[in-house]
């Protein structure tokens, strides 16, 4: 059954958010502690390779030819710098509701009752939630009107077929057939709409047969050529069908009848029509990054990353259906582009921004224009030889073989300034070196490979914008250049199709929802207007025990900032000063001192871009460490990626010890020294099996009766920079305790880029073996599931592949007295969304303008018929924020709203080591930690770095050999002591 219409599948954008205060994921990150970037690795693709979710709240980026979407917030911190103050948008301004959102919605709700499910379909929402202060909110969703006619969609194939898969040709191709005879004469100019490929959509039936003859030259050629020998293409148009529109109308009127019609053509179909006028290819057009997203770099000036880059504000937005309107949603987005200018001195500022950063990464697929011939040619890659080793045989010198330094000097008479750098690849099926100080990178193109820590730090900054900044945005300029406003720059495409849209954001209801209380084992925090609490005067619920343990203190080239040995007084007191830490917050602590160990390691080195010499140093290091830890605290001598990864994937691993990672410039730092001692106390009560802190029996209330175990299941894919082939990770987590505090985790690698969980069905037999071990032999009577990291076009296959592997678990514990039958309910929860919510009064919004922490909307944007919800259980830190799209796609506890969107929240405030409401309900986070620790397991791979063999096959050959290193690199994971405990955090 198809649902359409409700968005498409994106890419995992962005940097993993930076940690905040209390040792907090705040924008979804962690504060020193365990993970040294908090939630992470730097990058675009998720740090090592892997797409992430962080920063970038409000629109945000992905780094390479996206926008930065995710988790968490970026951007600079409130008031500084001269940046922009948040602030309520438009205040004073009507904010009436929407008159739709009337009572007929309650009765559409109510009239699901009498409908019989089929097994495919998704839950019926079964009432709109009512807890909460009611308050309203305006949203970046404004009303479309539907043409009353048919639209018409035709297909459009390209002959010869021949090279036009490049984007970028066939773009060039639809440019110069706008401009021929055929496209005027024969109706199509002013009645069309198409997406420069394969799909256009006319107001009008066109004639048939249709072909369009379009003679092509490049953009840096004068015209076709006229001796013969230039290319022509013939663009074939045929008819597809009729698409009724009425449908879509009878749908977001709530008729029950047409509930399950599909309506993605009509959907489709417009978001290409409202894409045609930002899309166009004449003056004025945007840049089209992905599908949905247009960069003006006129609106507001690029802003240099460093490095060779530099960032792009733009807009994004697609048609949405919502109850009785169909709507649009726009927001602001940020992407980094590559500067215009001289290719060689960018990729050598490439490489000096980072350490191991590779300028064949940086150069791979760019567009450049060459200064000696003005050639417009893209980089197929970065060859090993330089200009004065590669030589060739030059014909027009006599045949003798020149180097191509000598070359350009005698041919061209350009002497080259950097005659040692290596060459780029611009040839088409044959190699053609060229040396890059003579190519020139032209304007206009997005980066698609990751970013370096710094400029994902600096494109933070810039994607970071407060709520009113934002909302400004949109209802000015973004509208304008998006040719939605009714002014001078409207679409004149819009006109053609009798499609207009409005300049107001539509307003809905939604409510606050309190927070839950929290219970330690002695103190009474109070949560904040941030959502957030301190632990003054509090002790962990349970404290762990913590003996037998080692500290590791790593050297590594900075003796301002190392500890000298491991008799250093220095050292001495801060770790006792983090064992006193650790005893106040009421942790068992022997009176043993720990065993101190001291590891200096190697050198960086080209040769050694993952400094595998290091981590075999720490191997040898951590071996003399007898008897074995139960727990090595380690001090880095810095933030070194590499070296991170390595030691978790050594101790997770290969040595079955837990490791808890702190800077030592930053533990050592006197001011705030006592709340990072905290922070780390946090994960070490967690990971020797403690407890941190819970909630009240009320707000625990209806998960224990009946018994109830909550799940967080993920997947993570590989994404730029990455060895082809590289294999996903999932992982799914469960509680194991009634205090709904400790979730031990599955993990898996499967094929890359599949989004469905491979081995779901064994690693939830897992799950519920761990939690009869810890129950006293007994099994949850519900199961509550929290998938992450599914776009809403696979919720179908959630329904058809995931939930029957869940299912099938239960039966392993089937007895033969009684089948294992517990009540399942699973709810995806998405991220990658352009929803935003902006208060009309400042009583209901923070600091900032933000909505406060527990805000929920259900109504006016939301599902028409299906049961969904958004919800910011989290206080904003900076820029704007984003809640959670929650979306039942199974519901056999039958909750209701308030019963669902009360846990969501009141779980959201059990999130281990922060003291605070996290963005993202805090067993999906956890699967998502657990997908990131695994990523250090493959992070050779990760980096685009593999083993001689399988670079030398081709094809699905390679991609089995990439998947066998990985299968070597990932040793069957986790196991021993690890696997039953939260080692991931």
């Amino acid at each position: 059954m198809q649902r359409g219409g409700r968005g498409d599948s994106r890419g995992r954008g962005g940097d993993r958010g930076r940690g905040g205060r209390g040792s907090s994921p705040a924008g979804r990150g962690s504060p020193g502690g365990d993970s040294y970037r908090g939630r992470g690795s730097p990058g675009p693709g998720g740090g090592d390779g892997y797409r992430g979710r962080g920063g970038g709240g409000d629109g945000g980026f992905r780094g390479g030819g996206g926008d930065f979407r995710g988790r968490g917030f970026g951007g600079p911190p409130r008031g500084r710098g001269g940046r922009e103050q948040g602030g309520v948008f438009a205040p004073g301004g009507p904010a009436n509701i929407d008159a739709r959102l009337d009572a007929s919605q309650d009765q559409l709700v109510a009239s699901f009752k009498s409908l019989t499910l089929q097994h495919d379909d998704l839950p019926l929402r079964p009432n709109f939630g009512t807890v909460g202060t009611a308050i309203k909110l305006r949203t970046n969703f404004f009303p479309v009107r539907l043409p009353k006619g048919p639209l018409h969609e035709y297909d459009v194939s390209i002959s010869p077929a021949q090279g036009t898969k490049i984007r970028r040709v066939k773009r060039r191709i639809f440019q110069l057939a706008e401009q021929a005879p055929d496209w005027v004469e024969k109706g199509l100019r002013g009645n069309v709409a198409h997406d420069h490929s394969a799909k256009l959509i006319a107001a009008k039936v066109l004639v048939q047969p249709l072909t369009i003859r379009v003679p092509f030259y490049d953009e840096d050629e004068d015209g076709p050529r006229t001796d013969g020998k230039g290319k022509e293409y013939t663009l074939t148009i045929k008819y597809i069908q009729a698409i009724d529109t009425g449908n879509l109308q009878n749908y977001l009127m709530g008729d029950l009848q047409s509930r399950n019609i599909d309506i993605l053509p009509v959907i489709a179909a417009l978001n290409l029509i409202l894409a045609a006028h930002p899309n166009r290819t004449q003056a004025g057009g945007g840049v089209m990054v992905g599908r949905n997203r247009f960069f003006f770099p006129t609106v507001q000036p690029p802003v240099p990353l460093g490095g060779g880059l530099e960032a792009w504000r733009g807009f994004f937005s697609s048609v949405r259906p919502a109850f009785k309107q169909l709507m649009v949603n726009v927001n602001v987005c940020t992407t980094a582009f590559y500067q215009e200018g001289n290719l060689a001195e960018s990729m050598m500022a490439f490489e000096r921004s980072s350490f191991g950063a590779r300028a064949s990464a940086f150069v791979r697929g760019v567009r450049v224009k060459t200064d000696h011939l003005g050639f417009r040619k893209s980089v197929k890659g970065l060859a090993k030889v330089n200009a004065r080793q590669h030589k060739f045989k030059w014909d027009e010198g006599g045949g003798a073989m020149v180097s191509v330094e000598d070359y350009f000097l005698r041919k061209y008479r350009i002497k080259l300034r950097y005659p040692e750098m290596q060459l780029v690849d611009v040839g088409g099926k044959q190699t053609n070196y060229i040396p890059p100080e003579v190519c020139t990178i032209l304007p206009g193109q997005s980066f698609k490979g990751k970013l370096l820590d710094d400029q994902t730090a600096q494109m933070i900054l810039v994607a970071a914008k407060p709520p009113n900044v934002n909302a400004a945005a949109i209802t000015t300029s973004g509208l304008k250049e998006l040719g939605f406003n009714q002014g001078t720059n409207a679409s004149p495409v819009l006109n053609v199709f009798g499609v207009t849209i409005g300049n107001e954001m539509a307003i809905v209801p939604g409510r606050i929802l309190s927070p839950p209380r929290i219970r330690y084992g002695r103190g009474d925090p109070q949560v904040d207007e941030r959502a957030s609490w301190n632990m003054r005067g509090v002790v962990f619920a349970v404290g762990a025990k913590l003996d037998n343990w080692a500290v590791l203190v790593i050297k590594d080239g900075m003796p301002n900032a190392e500890f000298v040995d491991t008799h250093d007084p220095e050292l001495l007191g801060t770790v006792e000063g983090f064992v006193k830490m650790c005893r106040t917050s009421g942790m068992n602590v022997s009176q043993a001192p720990p065993q101190y160990v001291m590891a200096v390691l190697p050198r960086k080195a080209p040769q050694d871009p993952i400094r595998a010499q290091a981590i075999g140093v720490l191997r040898n290091t951590l071996m003399t460490v007898r008897p074995k830890p139960s727990l090595v605290l380690v001090i880095l001598a810095n933030g070194d990626k590499h070296v991170y990864s390595g030691l978790k994937h050594l101790c997770d691993v290969y040595l079955d010890v837990a490791t808890v990672c702190v800077q030592s410039q930053k533990i050592r730092k006197q001011a705030g020294q006592l709340q990072y001692f905290a922070n780390v106390a946090l994960k070490v009560n967690m990971k020797l099996g403690g407890v941190n802190h819970g909630l009240d029996e009320q707000s625990m209330a209806k998960l224990k009766q009946p018994s109830t175990m909550l799940v967080g299941m993920d997947v993570t894919h590989p994404g730029p920079g990455t060895v082809k082939g590289t294999p996903s990770i999932a992982a799914v987590v469960a509680s194991s305790d009634q205090k709904f505090a400790q979730y031990p985790a599955s993990m898996r690698i499967q094929e890359t880029k599949k989004e469905m969980i491979t081995d779901l069905r064994e690693m939830m037999e897992e799950r519920l073996q761990v939690y009869r071990d810890k129950n006293n032999k007994t099994l949850p009577a519900r199961i509550l599931v929290y998938r992450d990291g599914v776009s809403e076009g696979q919720f179908p296959i959630v329904v058809a592949d995931e939930i029957p592997k869940i299912k099938a678990a239960f039966r392993k514990y089937d007895t033969a007295q009684t089948p294992y039958r517990p009540k399942l309910t699973v709810v995806i929860c998405g991220k990658r969304h352009h929803t935003r919510f902006y208060p009309t009064d400042a009583q209901h919004a923070d600091r900032d303008g933000n909505p406060r922490p527990g805000t929920v909307v259900d109504r006016g944007v939301t599902a028409i018929y299906e049961f969904d919800f958004f919800l910011q259980a989290h206080g904003g830190l900076q820029g704007t924020t984003k809640p959670t799209h929650y979306y039942v796609v199974c519901n056999e506890m039958d909750l209701k709203a308030d019963d669902l969107q009360g846990l969501t929240n009141a779980v959201s405030y059990t999130f281990a080591r922060a003291t605070k409401a996290v963005s993202l309900v805090s067993p999906a986070y956890y699967a998502d930690l657990a997908c990131e620790r695994g990523r250090c397991y493959l992070h050779k791979l990760l980096q685009g770095l593999s083993s001689s063999s399988t670079t030398t096959a081709s094809g699905s050959a390679a991609e089995e050999d990439v998947y066998k290193e990985a299968v070597g690199l990932w040793h069957n994971g986790v196991k021993g002591k690890l696997k039953d405990v939260m080692f991931y955090l």
